[in-house]
């Protein structure tokens, strides 16, 4: 049992964690629980001048803070992982109630949290440059340094792991961090990872977390002392970011959106192809970068798909996971829920046939299918953040390619075959950062590197090896035993 609460309202209301807590002076904002529409309570939003308060406290204690020796930064990593674990019936209760999480989604990316902790604490002891060919009496070294301070500016879906899997490397390899967490999800996006860094030792300032909206996240690309900014979130947000970060000059990481596609071949097992349809579309209402937005069936296949996925989507719980045992909780808030019924309604207008579900109660959304979606309909194309499920029929492998192409977006794909030489054939064809055969779109590992092509990303990577290339930068360093003389 934790000796205390590690998200006790007194030590985050209306404060900012700015290194220390702090007083917010900016507009406070009430946190909500989306599935009863309950106060959780209230909490100091972040502003520019703070922004560049953070940013240069960063700045100043990363340097200090590198110099740490590489176990005792490992050490509070290993800690704030062992701080998770102990907590990790609070944390995982504030994701139901703030996110819409079910608990067995919560527990999840708790479990997510902790392994990204463990495996950044492997980043300080990790060999970090190389010894370059040179001549006689003279030694060239690359190494790698950190990059100074990481604005990281993390989502509502999963927002713990999400901003966790920026903020820990970037930490462990010694840099400082801004975190902007989504306005709506400010505890367990954000606070949570205050609190846990705090308690685990890391020094003031290395570490601040400002919650806000549009002016926190301008401020965080704009600041001259913010050497990065780690986006996830949606591409038109991405594409505004990547442009002025680029006039800045910052490095960016960006992982945007998807209309992923899930291709099921016609020697497929029908049922096993069911199930990977119905997790990767409903998994967390589909609010989630890597759910299938696209289910392409062979059309030997499709009738009988179709009836057997509407059956399980007809059979599928919805409502407050806080309360209830449910399948499905909520979507995040009026806005997007707003959303998914527009893009229902045009689809239908194009011609869309739905089979079951689209209906709405208050933020709960019925699971949808969806069918007779042609590449001319807007649901084919535009990334739908809701439990609809959009089953588009084909007639061979190459129309299965071209189909999963047509998209701007490149984030995951996933083939159901029997045969794994045939479906790999198929998957080598497809513009994807993510592949998975004879799996559904939606997968992370902690270990692996995570990112996109197109609209989905600008092709870097965070997790697993691409860490260390991701948060730091290159150095090269020569030494002579005395300097030379130049004939000019």
């Amino acid at each position: 049992m934790a000796e205390e609460h590690l998200l006790d309202s007194s030590l985050w209301k209306e404060r900012l964690f700015t290194g220390h807590w702090v007083e917010g002076n900016g507009e406070a904002l009430t946190v909500r629980a989306p599935g009863s529409g309950e106060t959780l309570g209230r909490a100091a939003t972040g502003d520019a001048a703070q922004v560049a308060i953070a940013a240069q406290a960063g700045r100043d204690a990363a340097a200090e803070w590198f110099e740490h020796p590489y176990d005792d930064r490992a050490e509070v990593l290993r800690q704030a992982a062992r701080l998770t674990e102990t907590h990790r019936q609070e944390i995982e209760r504030w994701l139901v109630l703030e996110s819409g999480s079910t608990p067995a989604k919560a527990a999840f990316e708790v479990m997510l949290t902790i392994k990204a902790l463990h495996k950044a604490s492997e980043l300080p002891s990790t060999a970090a440059g190389e010894v370059l060919p040179s001549t006689p009496g003279r030694l060239s070294l690359a190494r790698r340094r950190p990059l100074g301070v990481v604005g990281v500016i993390a989502p509502f879906n999963f927002p713990l792991y999400l901003a966790i899997r920026a903020v820990a490397p970037a930490l462990a390899l010694g840099n400082g961090v801004v975190l902007k967490p989504d306005p709506r999800t400010t505890v367990c996006g954000g606070f949570s990872i205050a609190r846990l860094f705090e308690r685990a030792g890391l020094p003031a300032g290395v570490l601040s977390v400002l919650p806000g909206g549009r002016e926190v996240g301008s401020a965080l690309v704009e600041d001259e002392n913010i050497a990065m900014i780690q986006f996830t979130g949606s591409t038109a947000a991405g594409r505004k970011i990547g442009e002025r970060a680029g006039a800045q000059l910052k490095k960016v990481s960006l992982e945007l959106g998807g209309k992923n596609a899930l291709i099921v071949l016609d020697d497929a097992d029908i049922e096993q192809a069911v199930s990977n349809a119905s997790w990767g579309t409903y998994l967390h209402q589909g609010q989630i970068c890597m759910s299938c937005g696209r289910i392409l069936v062979h059309r030997t296949i499709y009738d009988t798909f179709v009836e057997r996925l509407t059956e399980r989507a007809r059979g599928l719980s919805v409502g407050d996971p806080a309360i209830e045992d449910v399948a499905l909780g909520p979507l995040i808030d009026e806005g997007q829920r707003d959303h998914a019924v527009d893009l229902l309604a045009r689809a239908r207008e194009a011609g869309a046939s739905v089979r079951v579900g689209g209906e709405t109660r208050g933020l709960f959304f019925q699971p949808a299918v969806v069918c007779d979606v042609t590449p001319d309909n807007p649901l084919f194309h535009e990334e739908t953040f809701a439990p609809v499920a959009v089953v588009i029929p084909f007639d061979s492998d190459d129309e299965a390619v071209r189909l999963a192409n047509d998209t701007e977006y490149g984030l995951s794909a996933g083939v159901i075959s029997r045969d794994v030489g045939r479906a790999l054939r198929l998957g080598e064809r497809l513009n994807t950062g993510l592949l998975h055969i004879n799996d559904q779109t939606v997968d992370d590992e902690v270990i692996n590197p995570f990112g996109g092509v197109g609209a989905s990303g600008n092709g870097t990577a965070v997790g697993g090896p691409a860490n260390l290339d991701e948060f730091t930068q290159w150095q090269w360093l020569t030494l002579k035993s005395e300097a030379p003389v130049y004939p000019l």
